[in-house]
């Protein structure tokens, strides 16, 4: 994919505009959707010409993401958390703010290089910034996690973090360490939070997640043997719900409310 673009095409073409201040995005005041306007419009963004990146097209019209670092907006537009965006939109515009936000932070994070120090720069054809100086090229970070959802008999396993808020309860989930496959993850993490081991992993589906640059991959698992054990450093509490009396759990636009409403169907076809 071409990173850069010619913004001088986009003087009279509509496109829709993904734009990163600190560490939200733009929308016009009390509107909660996505900037769709020409590049003549966006008179603020001009000075970032150079800084646009085009991420496709999305329901076939372009799409271009820039980051403004910290740069003060006009005042008919205002920021807004990518949570909170996310859950504003359709589903499918998880992804594109997902990959947004991740160009946006490799790039940010990747003005130098970290093997000789110099003035890194952007590459034309691919988003990759290269070293010119000891030809060193590094691509966007990408950290694979693992995410599991546990049954047992009518009950799905459940836990209170140390960064959950408002007392709700999720799947478990761990990044995945080096030379360690998948599954072993799943093994170790559910091991290490709660005390428990599982059984009869299922692959269940993946999801990125920018917070702030995790692939989520997502399993479906039985409780096996042991007595839950919290951690107490990353998990603070963990419980068998009943599968129709869940607490306050993660939107369904997440892999892990995705496996919780998964796991309750489950159940609750078995028990028909």
């Amino acid at each position: 994919m071409n990173s850069h673009q010619n913004t001088g095409e986009l003087t009279n073409k509509s496109a829709n505009w993904l734009i990163i201040q600190g560490k939200q995005f733009v929308v016009e005041k009390n509107c909660l959707q996505v900037i769709q306007a020409n590049w003549q419009e966006l008179d603020f963004l001009h000075e970032y010409e150079s800084d646009v990146v085009a991420l496709g097209s999305f329901q076939g019209i372009p799409l271009f993401m820039v980051d403004i670092g910290e740069e003060v907006v006009p005042e008919r537009f205002e920021a807004t958390g990518l949570r909170s965006l996310a859950l504003g939109l359709s589903y499918d515009w998880f992804g594109k703010l997902s990959q947004a936000w991740q160009y946006a932070l490799f790039l940010r994070t990747h003005r130098y290089c970290g093997q000789c120090g110099a003035t890194m720069t952007r590459v034309d054809w691919e988003m990759a910034m290269h070293c010119h100086s000891c030809q060193h090229r590094c691509y966007p970070r990408i950290s694979p996690c693992i995410i599991v959802a546990i049954k047992h008999n009518n009950q799905i396993l459940l836990a209170h973090g140390r960064n959950h808020q408002n007392e709700m309860y999720s799947t478990l989930a761990g990044f995945v360490e080096s030379g360690e496959s998948l599954e072993q993850a799943v093994h170790r993490e559910v091991h290490e939070e709660v005390g428990v081991k599982v059984k009869n992993l299922r692959y269940f589906g993946s999801q990125p997640w920018p917070f702030p640059h995790s692939l989520m991959v997502g399993f479906l698992a039985d409780y096996d043997s042991g007595e839950i054990n919290v951690d107490g450093v990353e998990i603070l509490d963990a419980k068998w719900f009943a599968y129709d009396e869940l607490p306050n759990t993660p939107p369904l636009f997440s892999i892990a409310g995705k496996l919780i409403a998964e796991t309750v169907r489950e159940i609750a076809t078995n028990r028909c």
